[in-house]
């Protein structure tokens, strides 16, 4: 009887036929990929959506382009098939990056202020690097994150509200009012952005208190700085995300926007839910507004 990653293992000996694929095993973490795990070596991801091609495709580029731009290991795709594009065949493939997800409960353990800097310093060094890096070299559509945040109110508004409590709906409406209406908040200089930088995507290697790597680029793209660190704010709170932002130049210029776009994720869970027949996710993500 196949198994679900059998046909997904057997496409990638089809375009590698000399790829020697002794075991595999799912990881189950990825929202918008199906992830293998070859040979306790390498990491292969197949979209699971359509749109998710175009977005692999994007995130291959950039992954090639930063490089030598980052000093923390990022993925560097060695395989690849973008023939057919088609869900569950395209697929890239990369060298297993050493290291477990810096999980909140792992980062409160540790009891001692050095490691914790250290950690904060490793990661805000990522992001002045990756947020620096030339638009131009990569010539990637340009973005304005007031008007992603205003499509992103009317789909909360038109798909999620009927599902959402009065009290709630109107918290939601002020927050983005509030956003969309300041002036502080238009002509946000956008630079290249992680675009989902929370634990998940964070490796570190206990031992070491290091971080070892960060994966999953398929949301990186033009955006708000502040961006990457809401994803900071939402996985390990406001002690260690005020840690972060004070190494971060000018850092408190965008300490509000970071709160606002952190609000808005478990409302981005849910609506992935809604779009892409995922009842976990919308299960996920509304539960607090109900």
């Amino acid at each position: 009887m196949l198994v679900i990653g059998d046909k997904y293992i057997e496409n990638i000996k089809l375009v590698y036929p000399d790829l020697s694929i002794e075991e595999w095993h799912a990881n189950d973490i990825g929202q918008n990929n199906n992830v293998f795990i070859v040979n306790n070596s390498l990491v292969f991801r197949f979209p699971k959506y359509e749109q998710g091609i175009t977005q692999l495709k994007k995130e291959k580029e950039i992954l090639e382009y930063i490089q030598n731009v980052v000093t923390i290991p990022v993925p560097y795709p060695i395989y690849e098939y973008f023939d057919t594009l088609k869900p569950r065949e395209v697929f890239t493939g990369y060298n297993l990056i050493a290291g477990v997800p810096l999980w909140r409960e792992s980062l409160e353990n540790i009891n001692k202020d050095e490691p914790i800097k250290r950690l904060a310093s490793q990661l805000v060094t990522f992001l002045i690097e990756l947020h620096s890096t030339s638009k131009d070299a990569l010539k990637l559509e340009d973005s304005d994150p007031r008007e992603e945040m205003s499509e992103l109110f009317d789909k909360i508004r038109n798909k999620l509200f009927p599902y959402i409590r009065k009290e709630a709906q109107d918290e939601i409406t002020q927050s983005f009012s509030t956003f969309l209406n300041r002036k502080a908040f238009l002509n946000v200089k956008t630079t290249l952005i992680h675009g989902d930088f929370g634990a998940s995507n964070i490796l570190w290697n206990p031992k070491s208190t290091r971080v070892s790597g960060i994966i999953d680029f398929g949301e990186a793209g033009l955006g708000d700085p502040a961006y990457d660190f809401a994803g900071i704010l939402s996985s390990y709170g406001e002690d260690f995300f005020n840690v972060c932002i004070d190494l971060y130049p000018d850092g408190d210029e965008i300490s509000e926007r970071v709160k606002f776009y952190k609000s808005t994720f478990a409302l981005q869970e849910a609506l992935h839910g809604i779009e892409n027949d995922d009842p976990q996710a919308f299960e996920n993500g509304i539960k607090d507004y109900r």
